[in-house]
C-alpha cells in the first residue's frame, strides 16, 4: 500500500467503497477502542455528498447530528439523498449507520463558485509559529486525566496546543482557546478533500472547551460528555494539510449543555471556515 494510502491515514479513512446508487461504505476507524471520533463522520459523510455532485460546485455549509456512538472497529455505511440540484445550489442528505442502527445524520449544501463582495469581521489573533509549539493536544488531554485505553493518537492530525489552560482545578479558564493544527497525510489538490480534512479537524477540540469556563478538564472522568450537533460554513478553499489556527470561543452553558465557536484561519491569516457544535457536559462528581 502506498504511503500516504497507509491505514489510519486520513486518505485511507476517505477511501469510500460504492455499495449501491449513492450508497457507500467508508472504512472502519484507526482507534482500536473507545467510541468513534466525530470528526470522522463528518469527512466521510462530506466525502460520500461530494460523490453525488457536479465536481464545480464546492461545499459551502454543512449541519449534523450526533445521534448515537459509533463503533470503531466497525465500517460505515453512508446512504446519500439528492435532494435538490438548482442551477447553482445542490442539497444532500447523508445518514450514517452500522448493524443499521443510523449513528449520524447530516445536511450539507454545495454552490458553484462565483464572485462577490468579500469581507470577514474577526481578524486572525496573533499566535506563536506552529513549529515553535511544542506542547501537543495528545499530551495535554494524558496529562488532565484521559483513559489508559483512549487512542486519540492515531488519529490522522496533528494539534498543537498554544494557550493550554494552566489554572488549578476549580479555577475557571475565561480566555479563548487556539490550537495550530493540520492533517497529518499530504493531500492531493483536491478541493473537495481538502474540504472533508477541514470537516475531521473542526469536530477535535470544540465542546472540550465549554466546560473550561466552570474549571474543569474534559478528560475529567467525572464528566459525562459528547457531540450532540455541529455546524460549519465554508468561506473559501484552503489546505488542511497544511497548518491552520482554530480559535475557539464558548459561547453558553446551561441545562447541561454547552455552545462553542470555533474559526479557522489558514496561515496567511485568511479566515477559511467558521463552525458550531453544542455538546452534551453532564457533571457527575462532587
Amino acid at each position: 500500500m502506498p504511503e500516504r494510502s497507509r491505514p489510519g491515514s486520513f486518505l485511507a479513512l476517505m477511501d469510500l467503497d460504492v455499495a449501491g446508487d449513492d450508497r457507500f461504505v467508508a472504512p472502519a476507524a484507526p482507534e482500536r477502542s473507545g467510541t468513534m471520533y466525530g470528526g470522522q463522520f463528518l469527512a466521510q459523510a462530506l466525502g460520500a455528498a461530494q460523490r453525488t455532485v457536479d465536481g464545480h460546485r464546492a461545499v459551502h455549509s454543512l449541519h449534523a447530528y450526533f445521534l448515537r456512538t459509533g463503533d470503531v472497529m466497525l465500517p460505515v455505511e453512508l446512504e446519500v439523498e439528492r435532494v435538490r440540484d438548482g442551477r447553482s445550489f445542490s442539497s444532500r442528505a447523508v445518514t450514517a449507520s452500522q448493524n443499521d442502527r443510523e449513528l449520524f445524520r447530516m445536511t450539507v449544501s454545495f454552490h458553484v463558485p462565483e464572485a462577490g463582495w468579500t469581507f470577514a469581521a474577526p481578524e486572525m489573533p496573533e499566535a506563536p509559529a506552529p513549529e515553535s509549539v511544542s506542547l501537543t493536544y495528545n499530551a495535554f488531554s494524558r496529562a488532565n486525566g484521559e483513559a489508559e485505553d483512549w487512542d486519540g493518537e492515531a488519529r490522522a492530525m496533528d494539534l498543537r496546543y498554544v494557550n493550554p489552560p494552566t489554572a488549578p482545578p476549580g479555577e475557571p479558564v475565561l480566555e479563548d482557546q487556539r490550537l495550530w493544527m493540520r492533517i497529518t497525510d499530504e493531500l492531493p489538490d483536491d478541493p473537495g478533500l481538502q474540504a472533508a480534512g477541514l470537516a475531521y479537524l473542526s469536530d477535535s477540540t470544540l465542546i472540550d472547551h465549554a466546560v473550561l469556563r466552570h474549571g474543569r478538564r474534559w478528560q475529567d472522568p467525572r464528566l459525562v460528555g459528547t457531540s450532540l450537533d455541529h455546524a460549519m460554513w465554508f468561506h473559501g478553499a484552503a489546505r488542511a494539510d497544511e497548518w491552520l489556527l482554530f480559535d475557539q470561543t464558548v459561547e453558553a452553558t446551561g441545562g447541561a449543555r454547552g455552545l462553542t465557536t470555533g474559526r479557522l484561519f489558514d496561515g496567511a491569516g485568511r479566515l477559511v471556515a467558521t463552525c458550531m457544535q453544542e455538546g452534551l457536559i453532564r457533571w457527575t462528581g462532587e
